[in-house]
């Protein structure tokens, strides 16, 4: 029996048994970030190119990516979505989450503009979740975690946001990508946080 090959694009904190776990930092850093984060015993984290990976054209079965896709620059976006195409066989699976741009702007008008304090990054503040100028992840005022589902929460390097998207901007691209909707909804990040998309769609050719 052939094994499937299924990836799981910029893992982080979330690896997950039977797929190939790709990110750009190896286990140490991100337990670094993610301090509860519990090592998997024979799991293994590559750090492959994600604009040209090292699988054959059609070879790949399925392609997870959370909350990834917001980190990529529109130059970069371009040649992460066609690498995917390439590398995923006929009826191949694309699975992604990532930050519903346009619900959370209309959360972040509703917050109070009430500044506090400067960003902090220093390994205190990350600990205790410090978001600018708030300790918490509740959207109070459009200067703390709200701000950074925009931008990236910042306390590291590639956390950065570098772009957006709505679910039209993600049928529009598998539209040209030639890929069916197969599922396209919303969601909650960790149930109450950040508005997101999750996008199921199947490669057609």
């Amino acid at each position: 029996m052939i094994k499937k090959i299924k990836l799981n694009l910029g893992c982080a904190s979330r690896p997950l048994k039977n797929y190939i776990n790709i990110d750009q930092d190896n286990f140490k850093i991100i337990k670094r970030r993610y301090p509860n984060l519990k090592k998997i015993k024979n799991l293994r984290i590559y750090n492959y190119n994600i604009f040209k990976l090292p699988f054959k054209d059609s070879s790949v079965d399925e392609i997870r990516a959370d909350g990834l896709i917001e980190h990529l620059s529109f130059i970069e976006e371009k040649k992460f979505f066609f690498e995917i195409k390439r590398v995923i066989k006929k009826n191949g699976m694309i699975r992604l989450s990532t930050v519903d741009f346009e619900k959370n702007v209309k959360q972040w008008l509703n917050a109070k503009d009430d500044w506090i304090d400067f960003h902090r990054d220093d390994e205190a503040a990350i600990r205790e979740c410090y978001w600018f100028g708030t300790y918490t992840y509740k959207p109070k005022n459009r200067w703390g975690y709200l701000t950074a589902t925009f931008y990236g929460s910042q306390n590291g390097k590639g956390q950065y946001h570098k772009n957006s998207y709505t679910k039209k901007k993600l049928r529009a691209i598998c539209n040209k990508l030639d890929f069916k909707v197969v599922e396209l909804k919303n969601f909650r990040w960790k149930k109450n946080r950040d508005h997101m998309i999750n996008l199921i769609a199947k490669k057609n050719h």
